[in-house]
């Protein structure tokens, strides 16, 4: 790898882990804050705040970080191939990909069901159990995609740096 490539490579695996840590922060918040105070709220306002988020999460900013994250881990494994720690990489890949999954086979499809006309009572007993369990596991698998990606990054800087994450050797038996 040139230099050249070789910066363009770290600069990748550090955005596919902001991209990352963003997306992993968001579903982490939801599972620790938004969703349990959202239980403490009567049916009709939890289905209109969850409508609310559910049309205003879709934007450029959250949707750059959603789609880059996978798209920026994609090229950072592409780019990493031949290297010694690009299984790190490859596990955040697959953890994310998971996550991803995850949100577009679950999430979503419960998120557009609670757009249904209806008994508030009962599209919230349709949603609230599934998306919260599925939220879960999203945040989990992108937060195990986000410390993979961490252990690369740091391999990495051990790589680039020279040392390769050793130490020199000394240059006399005493160390001195």
């Amino acid at each position: 790898m040139t230099r050249r490539s070789n910066a363009l490579a770290g600069t990748v695996l550090g955005a596919a882990m902001v991209a990352t840590g963003l997306i992993a922060g968001a579903f982490y918040i939801f599972a620790c804050a938004v969703m349990p105070a959202l239980a403490r709220t009567d049916d009709r306002v939890f289905v209109e705040v969850m409508r609310d988020i559910n049309d205003v999460i879709q934007n450029p900013v959250f949707l750059l970080s959603f789609l880059g994250a996978l798209a920026l881990t994609g090229v950072s494994a592409w780019q990493l191939r031949g290297e010694p720690y690009r299984w790190w990489v490859w596990g955040g890949l697959v953890a994310y990909g998971l996550a991803f999954l995850v949100t577009v086979a679950f999430n979503i499809p419960l998120n557009d069901g609670l757009e249904e006309a209806g008994d508030p009572g009962a599209l919230r007993e349709e949603f609230e159990g599934a998306w919260v369990a599925w939220n879960v596991v999203r945040a989990v698998l992108s937060t195990v995609a986000l410390g993979c990606l961490g252990r690369a990054l740091v391999l990495y800087g051990r790589v680039t740096s020279g040392a390769g994450g050793r130490r020199p050797a000394p240059s006399s038996p005493s160390g001195v």
